[in-house]
């Protein structure tokens, strides 16, 4: 008797592409990034691998996950970022570790964790508040602020040395932010609390420990069960506003008829994002700057423009290693078989350094011209705050080459352990002497 010929075995998604080369290194593991940004196995990946396969175990007391597709090359990266409909936000939300399913709903009330064109309503209502006029005015503000806070780390310093993330770069991120939305001064120490808890649970020596649920599993940190109290601090300044308006970002939102709910998604997005990205970028720029002498007398003679400077320094050190997306239907990426469901993560650094878009991509050149980074994202989800991240961090580095001499470690920087954020938690730097 005649047999029909079996079908072919399905081929392994999750298999090497090339079997002769090299293995596939792990870049979720967030240990890895207290080391330093893993810019060697990115290349690998980029090389051999750009839409790799990778497992995601246990680690630091999370549980595992599924795993996920690490992508890494620049024009893939911005394929998924700008592809809402292959590539979604909503689905899964947004980092790599999957939410409780409870909490989803709730998770993707924020518009970052929407798609169009649900996102674009609530992006446009937060635009029309957080406009460059409105981040300009507090222009002056800023640089005031920088140099005192500056001049106050040179001054208490011991031995000519500060850790200017604590002297300086959280406090002037968190009092910017505070400003720009209206915060009075007693409660501005919450936003930090608050960022911190959020931003830096995967690091045990950065956040409290994390609170458990029912089954003994860490609660995540995004949970409705953890952000109450911002939610309530959000509806009090609020109604706040509306009683007293100010020239602010709070008092826009309050009068722009959202919903209670979309105004605490709001809120959460500005704490988190609005002050986590110059925190992180801040330090990183300096630290750049100490590790290159050449770059740094580029800025302070003016040969490299100080808007070019920022750009470049971003693109050196981006605030956000990763950003995730699920896969809303069966696709291919880069020659490997997506199917919907799965776990997409693009690689921002890993982007920012590829051969393929940046010459010399491991050299700090403050005069890059064109220099398409996505340290800012790209597509629909592209930073809404990249005017007030840019406008702070230019600021900042202006007032350092006035006042300040060359930076120069002066100790070991800790890095936060993230696979997320790409923050310093310390960063030891000289600041006595008279400017060069």
């Amino acid at each position: 008797m005649d047999h029909a010929p079996a079908d072919p075995p399905a081929p392994d998604v999750h298999a090497p592409a090339d079997p002769a080369a090299p293995a596939v290194p792990d870049v979720f593991d967030p240990r890895i990034y207290g080391g330093g940004v893993p810019y060697e196995p990115y290349r690998i990946l980029r090389d051999h691998h750009p839409v790799a396969w990778q497992p995601e175990p246990e680690v630091l007391g999370w549980p595992a996950g599924p795993g996920f597709w690490a992508v890494t090359r620049h024009a893939d990266v911005v394929r998924v970022l700008r592809d809402h409909t292959t590539y979604s936000s909503h689905l899964g939300a947004t980092q790599i570790r999957d939410p409780d399913p409870a909490d989803l709903p709730f998770i993707r009330r924020t518009m970052l964790n929407q798609d169009p064109p649900a996102h674009g309503r609530l992006r446009g209502m937060l635009a029309r508040a957080f406009t460059p006029a409105r981040v300009d005015a507090f222009g002056e503000r800023f640089r005031d602020r920088a140099e005192a806070l500056l001049l106050g780390a040179r001054d208490g310093a011991e031995d000519g040395a500060a850790d200017v993330v604590r002297a300086v770069t959280d406090e002037y991120a968190l009092l910017n932010l505070a400003d720009l939305m209206g915060v009075p001064a007693a409660d501005r120490s919450l936003l930090l609390e608050w960022t911190v808890r959020i931003i830096g649970y995967q690091d045990p020596e950065d956040a409290p420990a994390p609170a458990l649920g029912p089954d003994g599993v860490p609660l995540n940190p995004r949970s409705p069960a953890l952000l109450g109290e911002m939610f309530g601090y959000a509806r009090e300044l609020a109604a706040a506003k509306r009683a007293r308006p100010g020239d602010d970002l709070m008092t826009a939102l309050a009068h722009a008829g959202l919903a209670e709910g979309e105004l605490e998604m709001f809120f959460f997005l500005l704490t988190v994002a609005g002050n986590d990205t110059v925190r992180s970028a801040a330090p990183g720029g300096l630290l750049a700057l100490a590790g290159d002498r050449s770059a740094y007398r580029q800025l302070t003679t003016g040969r490299a423009p100080v808007g070019r400077a920022v750009d470049e320094l971003l693109r050196f050190h981006p605030p956000v290693l990763s950003f995730r997306r699920t896969a809303a239907r069966d696709t291919e990426l880069a020659g490997r078989r997506l199917r919907a469901g799965d776990k997409v993560v693009v690689f921002h650094a890993a982007a920012n350094r590829d051969e393929r878009v940046f010459a010399d991509p491991g050299r700090l050149d403050l005069t890059r011209a064109p220099n398409p980074h996505v340290s800012f994202g790209d597509g629909p989800h592209v930073c809404l705050g990249a005017h007030f991240a840019r406008l702070q961090l230019r600021t900042l580095y202006e007032q350092w080459s006035r006042s300040m001499p060359d930076p120069e470690l002066a100790g070991e920087p800790r890095r936060l352990l993230s696979n997320f954020i790409n923050g310093l938690t310390r960063l030891p730097l000289r600041v006595s002497g008279p400017p060069r």
